[in-house]
C-alpha cells in the first residue's frame, strides 16, 4: 500500500481510487503517461488529462482550484515458481535423497529383504543428467526396490570413503548378501542396470538381517567422523582392533583436497 500526493504522476496500467471529501469519490485508470477517468468529459490538470464520469460538482473545478487528498493505489506483486533442478524432476515415491553418510548405512541396515540401489551422481555430470529420466521410470516400474540418491558434490568425503570415482555410478544391495553388485553405466549401457535389477530384485525372503556396508568401507566412515562407530559391527570386539582398522582405513580413505578429486564421466576425466 503507498500513498501518492497530489500532483504525482502513474504510469502502468493500475486501478485507482481517489477520494475527496468535498467533491465525492471517482474512480481512475492510469495509462502510459496520466491519469484517464472513464467519461469522455476531460479538463486538463497538470498537464494530464482527466475524464469525470460526472459533471456536476466538477464544473467549476481547474487546475488552480483543484484540492485532491492523496491517492491510495494497490497492487498484487506474484513471483514465479523456482524451476527444479533436473535431479529433482520426476522423483518416485521410493527415490529417496541420502543428506549423510549415517543415513546411507541406516536406511542399507533397515532395508531388510529388500532390494536397494545407491544410485552416486553429480549436477554436473552431462551423462548422470542423460541417464536420470530412465531411472526415475525404472523406480516407479519397480516400486518395490529402494533408490537412494547420493549427490556427490555434497558428500564428497563419502563417496571417496566408498571408492567412487567415476559417475554416474550406481551399487546395488540385497539383505544378508550385501553389495551384490557395483558398477558404472550411462544412456548406451543402460542394459547393464536393466540386467541388475532382473537378476537381484526378483521376489525372495530372508530372516538374516541385512549387511548394507561392509566392515573396512564402515571404518572408513569412521575414521573420517562421517558416522558413529557404535553402529559398526566389527567381527573382533578389542579396543586394539578396532585402533588397528580404524589406523589402517584412515591412512587409505579420503586425505586429499576435496576440490582437486578427480571424476571419470563416461571416457573422460572432469575435474569435481
Amino acid at each position: 500500500m503507498s500513498c501518492l500526493p497530489a500532483g504525482f504522476s502513474v504510469s502502468g496500467s493500475s486501478s485507482l481510487i481517489v477520494n475527496n471529501r468535498e467533491k465525492g469519490s471517482v474512480r481512475v485508470c492510469s495509462s502510459i503517461g496520466g491519469l484517464q477517468f472513464r467519461e469522455s468529459n476531460s479538463k486538463e490538470i497538470w498537464g494530464k488529462t482527466l475524464d469525470f464520469s460526472d459533471q456536476k460538482g466538477f464544473s467549476s473545478l481547474s487546475n488552480k482550484s483543484l484540492n485532491l487528498e492523496p491517492v491510495y493505489a494497490q497492487g498484487t506483486l506474484s513471483f514465479p515458481k523456482a524451476q527444479k533442478k533436473w535431479w529433482e524432476k520426476s522423483l518416485q515415491p521410493n527415490m529417496i535423497e541420502i543428506n549423510s553418510a549415517q543415513e546411507l548405512v541406516e536406511y542399507l541396515m533397515n532395508a531388510g529383504d529388500k532390494l536397494v540401489i545407491v544410485d552416486f551422481f553429480s549436477p554436473g555430470c552431462g551423462g548422470c543428467k542423460a541417464l536420470h529420466p530412465k531411472i526415475c521410470q525404472l523406480a516407479e516400474s519397480n516400486p518395490n526396490a529402494i533408490f537412494l540418491t547420493v549427490n556427490y558434490e555434497d558428500h564428497k568425503a563419502m563417496c571417496y570413503a566408498l571408492h567412487v570415482h567415476v559417475l554416474p555410478f550406481f551399487r546395488f544391495y540385497r539383505g544378508a548378501d550385501g553389495k551384490v553388485c557395483s558398477f558404472s553405466c550411462t544412456n548406451a549401457t543402460i542394459k547393464k542396470f536393466k540386467d541388475a535389477l532382473a537378476k537381484h530384485g526378483t521376489e525372495r525372503c530372508s530372516l538374516a538381517p541385512a549387511k548394507g556396508l561392509d566392515e573396512k568401507e564402515l571404518l572408513a566412515l569412521v575414521s573420517n567422523d562421517l558416522i558413529s562407530r557404535d553402529i559398526v559391527p566389527l567381527s573382533s570386539p578389542q579396543e586394539e582392533k578396532v585402533q588397528e582398522l580404524v589406523g589402517t582405513a584412515k591412512s587409505s580413505t579420503f586425505s586429499r583436497d576435496e576440490s582437486k578429486i578427480e571424476l571419470k564421466e563416461g571416457n573422460a576425466m572432469v575435474a569435481a
